[in-house]
Parts: structure tokens; C-alpha cells; sequence
């Protein structure tokens, strides 16, 4: 079983954006990977990190995805397949925003893939991380030498945090 967390961020909306996921097997950390552009969307960062996280995933094999986006997570799990039944409408009638996104979002998916909403900010480590990751990639613009160096600064930083609110 695999575990991705992913978290997409933006200054402005639309502004610069960074997207984030971490990806783990059931004993490590995998991968930190992320991104930033320069001029996008939220929602758009957001659908970015799960797509990348989906990407690093063999085929056909187990995932829990958390994000703590509810357009992500409803969009996947609810929307999508009237969405495609609709030729790609809302119940508007209007087109779907991030089409593309969603498109190689579907194409990636599959039934042993779990996505779980998380809510932000409550303290869950790893959504966390991802979220001041992101962050640190849009305030350097994505020159970030090595992520998973400050993966590991931010962990041990928090841990440390922790520690000290339980003493």
C-alpha cells in the first residue's frame, strides 16, 4: 500500500503557485517532489500534486491519497463521472474548469486508489509539510536546490515542536 500526501498553494488567485506530494510505500519516504509556475490556480496546484503523486504510482496497485482540498476529493471521488457523462459539463452546463487536469486525473485513477479529505492547518504532519513546502517554492519562485533536505528540516522541526507541547 502506498501513501501520498499532496497540497497545491498560490499568492493570488490567479499568482504564482507551488504544488507538493510525498510519496511513501508502508515503511518510508519515497519521494518529496514539487513544483512552481509562475501564473495558475489554486485549484489548479491542487490537481497538479495529485496528478504528480499518481504519476509516481506502479500501475494498478493500492493508494490512500490525502489533500486537503474538498474540489479535489469531491471531483474525484463524485463529480467526475457526470461530469464525463455530460461531455465534460457542469450541471450548469458549463464547461469544467482544469478539463485537462481532470482528464489525466481520470486516466491515472482507479477503484484501489482512496482519497481521504483532510482539513488544513489542524496539525497533520505530512499535509503540513506539504503546505509550507509549497509555500517555500512560491517565495523562491521554485529555486529550491534540494526538497527533500527541507522535507526533512521541516519533519524534524515539527517533531521537535511536539515534543515540547507534550513535556
Amino acid at each position: 500500500m502506498y501513501t501520498i500526501y499532496t497540497d497545491g498553494a498560490c499568492h493570488g488567485n490567479p499568482g504564482p503557485g507551488a504544488w507538493v506530494c510525498l510519496f511513501f510505500d508502508e515503511h518510508r519516504l519515497l519521494k518529496v517532489c514539487g513544483g512552481y509556475v509562475p501564473a495558475t490556480t489554486n485549484n489548479q496546484m491542487e490537481l497538479r500534486a495529485a496528478l504528480e503523486g499518481l504519476k509516481l504510482l506502479p500501475p494498478s496497485k493500492p493508494a490512500m491519497i490525502y489533500t486537503d482540498s474538498q474540489y479535489l476529493q469531491n471531483g474525484i471521488t463524485k463529480w467526475i463521472a457526470q461530469w464525463k457523462s455530460k461531455q465534460w459539463k457542469t450541471a450548469n452546463k458549463k464547461p469544467v474548469k482544469n478539463r485537462e487536469l481532470w482528464e489525466d486525473l481520470d486516466r491515472l485513477n482507479h477503484p484501489k486508489i482512496k482519497w481521504h479529505y483532510v482539513a488544513a492547518h489542524q496539525g497533520i504532519i505530512y499535509n503540513e509539510i506539504c503546505d509550507q513546502l509549497a509555500q517555500l517554492l512560491i517565495a523562491q519562485a521554485g529555486k529550491i536546490e534540494n526538497l527533500q533536505q527541507e522535507f526533512e528540516q521541516l519533519f524534524w522541526k515539527m517533531q521537535r515542536k511536539s515534543a515540547g507541547r507534550t513535556t
